[in-house]
């Protein structure tokens, strides 16, 4: 068998073998994996002494390697596979084999098949576990250097167990974490000494032994440390070999093995001190180990102190120390903050923290953002425990008040990009969104910081702001675009202090301090000429402030027009992030100051009219770049998705009440009449089916309904406002028609009935009722047999807004287009669904034709419903209400189904009867009464013995609320026949004659209690 599985491993793994024998070889591997026996033969053909290939033998031990974890193998199957695996190693890994050591990725297997072993076997069966894999590296003085070959092994073996059954990093069951610590306590009862001895063994020789093995030991008592007794690696012997491998001195490779055992050294030091120990422990502990020496010897070291500003500067030992630094601080901080430590440990903690602190703000301020995240921690903690102690009674003392201008220093000067940093190139898209990230979690240090001491972040920020700016008119000292970036990117930042208290002014004076300081920092800002700086950025920084502080201008107009003309130029710009960017914040501040703009309307207008073309882009076909052609279709719509924004600012800028109506009108016709001429043109192209034409005609329908946005805020039924001027609305009736026009030709295409649809809502606010009579046309083009239910929701949710808006002029619209509208809706309720997305789609359709429908009874429109030119749809209109009602799968749609149902009983029922009389309904359409009793009295019943039907569900709750408020509403309309109807259904339910009595006697007090009483019997009567 041997032969054969070499034979089908060999052909499973080899990059020649035909594709159906490599497939029938992995069956075959497949299937041996899972057999009891299959891993006996792996393992014969593993340690066999003629060896097969590599890949031979790794496969191999993998299948042994996955029986030992998973196959449960008896104790004498384990015992078989251990001493195989002993009896291999001890062969192997000896000085003198004729074979040598096998590979690393064959290691590596073989580690986690013994550490298996051992998992499954120290406790009972191989209680010499350790004594066995230390026997391969030899004893006493050759530890490290008899047999390099087996004590390496033997590392990686400790190292594996205690990732096995101690790694906090990797997760685990509870019967996993339960047995991982009992094999820990068995581990420290029996073995922890030998394995200490073997470490101490090989760091006392450590000049004469591979570095290597030093390394690996090293990085093995990082692993054990957090939880042995600490006095093991606190051995002098060791201890002495930590020094003497961190302080090393000399210019190393990063990937050397004197580095990289350096590296191991400044590791297990900070591993050390992470171990969980009391508070005066973990003090003196820092103390013990000398930490503040090693830590000022590293930091003055030729790699990190002269070769620091050089490419030579070692930045994997900067990270290191960096990290031991980190931890450090981090439990000094945590000592400090605990409550109940004496005071004694407290002194010795403030000390520390003094000399620790000035290392913190060095690998802080470190050139590698790198370097500088590994601190982050600490720094976070330390500025923690100062807010903590600002808020307590005694406050923050003087010692620590004194630390806080070095550590805001740092944090500002870490916000400055980098003298190798470039900005906006391509190349350079990873590093600047990293650095914007470390930007935001400076930020939150910075407002740390405010939070202690508010007064010096004030003081100290508005120094670096003011004296850059200052620096703008010095003839030899004048800021470069990093220094202008910092001063604007706190400028930015300086806002959340400013206006925390709901704005920058409180009766047109600065409401705070801070407020004060930021108005000033922007109008030196205004006046200094920064606005005409070169760089990218800084034209980008200056926009965003002028509109995150647009309320400066609002009490300083005068200095509107310098930012206008800046903001066209900007909007000129030949840079592309600036130039997209611009036409987005000049809409913003145009809009927030139209009211002071109307003098300049005309100007504005006029100055960014070259810009209002639109030129729709397709990306081209092209097969051997696809992912270029994705990327310029994607950068040709943000383009025009941010021209619109200018097309919104038009409007903005010439809608405001100070523009004469002369002007406004001529405005509206400058900008629509070219666009809607250029729909026209396009309009026969695109019929034809040319896509840019179709993409064109896209682009010019959106720009049409933004800029109608910008004209008017106004949406139809709004309580406050109206549609603009008559004349300036007729303006834009053109381009409506226009836009149906468009859209009645090209209905078939998704693209263009969303931007219709776009325009349509954008267009209600201008023309008011003026759209009214284009209404049928619309409708039509934007409920083709074409839209999908998503459209239809969307588009029946703007419709229930124009009844709603225009309910005294609608009607007669309405009536003539209820059936065909509703008829589109109908097909759209009854396609099957396929899938999630379909089944979303049609629950929100149900939900927004619900939604219509109660619109238009709530508005007195109900009778459209029952006109004779929508008496055919009647029928099929109840019946999807109905079957909508008493569906427990879509509880909102069933909640409004039954609202609908109880305002048709209250608008077609006729007046109410009084409770207990004889008197007839007299319904306000004829048979009606008798309709209610048929159709809507049972459907509550229907509803609560339904399959599915959950009382305790909450949406389901309000469901039950509506079907007691058309119970209640039925009583008073309909009267006794209800009456004796209901106590019929509820005696066939099976309920006694006095619930039935109480029923009733619920139905006839008010709707609020009988709402209440009828959640709690249908909670009841489910149990």
């Amino acid at each position: 068998m041997d032969s054969q599985i070499e034979s089908a491993i060999e052909l499973a793994f080899h990059p020649t073998t035909d594709p159906n024998l490599k497939a029938q070889a992995y069956d075959f591997l497949n299937r041996l994996r899972t057999d009891d026996s299959g891993w006996s033969a792996c393992l014969a053909l593993f340690t066999r002494p003629n060896s097969p290939s590599e890949v031979v033998r790794l496969v191999s031990l993998e299948i042994v390697n996955n029986a030992v974890q998973t196959q449960n193998l008896s104790v004498q199957n384990l015992g078989y596979v251990r001493e195989s695996l002993m009896g291999y190693v001890r062969v192997r890994y000896t000085t003198g084999s004729e074979q040598g050591p096998d590979s690393a990725a064959i290691q590596n297997k073989l580690t986690q098949t013994l550490t298996y072993l051992f998992t499954a076997l120290y406790a009972e069966h191989w209680t010499g576990f350790f004594d066995d894999v230390r026997a391969l590296a030899g004893r006493g003085e050759g530890m490290g250097t008899a047999n390099p070959a087996g004590t390496m092994l033997y590392l990686r073996i400790v190292g594996s167990v205690h990732d096995e059954i101690a790694d906090v990093m990797i997760p685990r069951t509870p019967e996993e974490t339960r047995k991982g610590g009992e094999l820990k306590d068995l581990i420290r009862a029996r073995d922890v000494g030998k394995i200490a001895v073997t470490w101490q063994e090989v760091l006392s020789r450590w000049r004469q032994v591979d570095l290597g093995i030093v390394e690996l030991c090293l990085r093995t008592i990082a692993k054990w440390v957090s939880w042995i007794d600490i006095s093991v690696v606190i051995d002098r012997s060791i201890q002495s070999a930590l020094l003497e491998l961190a302080g090393q001195q000399g210019r190393f490779a990063a990937e050397s093995k004197e580095a990289r055992a350096r590296d191991a050294a400044i590791d297990t030091f900070t591993e050390t001190v992470g171990k969980k120990m009391g508070a005066r422990d973990k003090i003196e502990l820092i103390r013990y180990l000398n930490l503040e020496g090693i830590v000022g010897q590293l930091v003055g070291s030729p790699a990190l102190a002269e070769l620091r500003t050089t490419p030579h500067y070692d930045t994997d030992l900067a990270e290191t120390v960096a990290k031991l630094v980190n931890m450090v601080v981090n439990d000094v901080v945590r000592v400090l903050d605990a409550d109940g430590v004496d005071e004694e440990t407290q002194a010795m903690a403030n000390e520390l923290l003094r000399t620790f602190v000035p290392y913190l703000l060095r690998f802080f301020g470190d050139e590698y953002d790198e370097i500088c995240s590994a601190v982050i921690p600490s720094l976070t903690d330390l500025l923690s425990m100062f807010r903590k102690k600002t808020k307590s009674k005694s406050g923050l003392n003087t010692e620590y008040g004194e630390m806080l201008r070095p550590i805001l220093d740092a944090i500002i000067a870490k916000m400055k990009y980098d003298e190798t940093a470039s900005w906006g190139e391509e190349d350079e898209g990873t590093d600047e969104a990293e650095f914007q990230e470390l930007r935001k979690r400076l930020y939150v240090l910075q407002q740390t910081v405010a939070a202690v001491d508010e007064q010096l972040y004030i003081s100290v920020v508005t120094e670096v702001i003011a004296t850059t700016l200052s620096r703008l008119d010095s003839s030899n000292d004048k800021p470069n675009w990093r220094d202008l970036d910092l001063a604007l990117h706190e400028m930015y930042l300086f806002g959340e202090l400013a206006v925390r208290n709901g704005g920058l002014y409180a009766k047109s004076a600065p409401n705070s301090q801070a407020s004060q300081r930021l108005l000033e920092m922007v109008g030196k800002m205004v006046d200094s000429g920064l606005a005409n700086h070169p760089h990218p950025a800084i034209q980008l920084q200056y926009m965003e402030i002028c509109v995150r502080y647009v309320q400066f201008f609002e009490h300083n107009p005068a200095s509107i027009p310098k930012v206008l003309e800046t903001f066209v130029n900007f909007v000129h710009s030949t840079h592309p992030k600036v130039r997209l960017r611009s036409w987005y914040l000049f809409q913003r501040f145009v809009r927030h100051l139209r009211g002071q703009l109307g003098n300049v309307a005309s100007t504005v207008v006029h100055a960014v009219g070259d810009l209002l073309f639109v030129k729709a882009e397709v990306a081209e076909d092209n097969d051997d770049d696809d992912a270029s052609s994705e990327d310029n279709a994607r950068s040709a719509d943000a383009a025009f998705q941010s021209q619109l924004y200018l097309f919104e600012a038009v409007g903005c800028v010439a809608s405001t009440g100070a523009v004469p109506l002369e002007t406004k009108v001529n405005i509206a016709k400058s900008v629509v009449d070219p666009l809607s001429s250029d729909i026209h043109q396009h309009l026969q192209p695109a019929k034809n089916g040319d896509a840019r034409s179709v993409l064109q005609v896209h682009h010019l329908i959106m720009a049409l309904g933004t800029l109608a946005n910008g004209f008017s805020d106004w949406t139809p039924g709004g309580n406050a406002g109206g549609p603009p001027p008559s004349e300036v609305s007729i303006s834009f009736v053109q381009a409506s028609e226009t836009v149906v026009l468009a859209l009645e030709d090209l209905k078939q295409s998704s693209d263009i009935r969303t931007a219709a649809r776009h325009a349509f809502s954008r267009l209600l606010g201008v023309l008011g009722s003026h759209i009214l009579p284009q209404l049928p046309r619309w409708i039509d083009g934007l409920l083709s047999s074409a839209s999908s239910n998503d459209e239809m929701a969307m588009f029946l949710r703007t419709l229930a807004q124009v009844v709603y808006g225009f309910k005294a002029e609608i009607y007669s619209i309405l009536d003539t287009l209820l059936s065909p509208l509703l008829r589109r809706v109908f097909a759209g309720l009854a396609l099957p669904t396929s899938g999630t997305d379909d089944e979303i789609q049609l629950r929100e359709l149900k939900q927004q034709y619900l939604n219509f429908i109660l619109v238009i009874l709530n508005n007195d429109l109900g009778s459209v419903l029952v006109s004779p030119a929508n008496q055919a749809i009647f029928d099929t209109f109840i019946t999807t209400v109905t079957r909508f009602a008493v569906d427990p799968a879509d509880p909102q749609s069933a909640r409004l189904a039954f609202s609908a149902l109880s305002r048709m009983t209250i608008i077609w029922g006729g007046p109410d009867i009084a409770l207990g009389s004889s008197t007839a309904p007299a319904p306000a359409l004829p048979g009606f009464d008798g309709f209610i009793l048929t159709q809507f009295a049972p459907l509550p019943w229907t509803l609560v013995s339904s399959q599915g039907f959950n009382p305790a569900d909450a949406q389901m709750r309000s469901v039950i609320q509506e079907t007691a408020q058309l119970q209640w509403t039925v009583l008073r309309k309909v009267g006794v026949q209800y009456q004796r109807q209901l106590e019929g259904e509820l005696r066939s339910l099976g309920v006694g004659e006095e619930m039935v009595g109480r029923f009733v006697e619920g139905l006839w007090g008010d709707v609020l209690g009988f709402r209440k009483f009828f959640g709690v019997f249908v909670q009841q009567a489910k149990r």
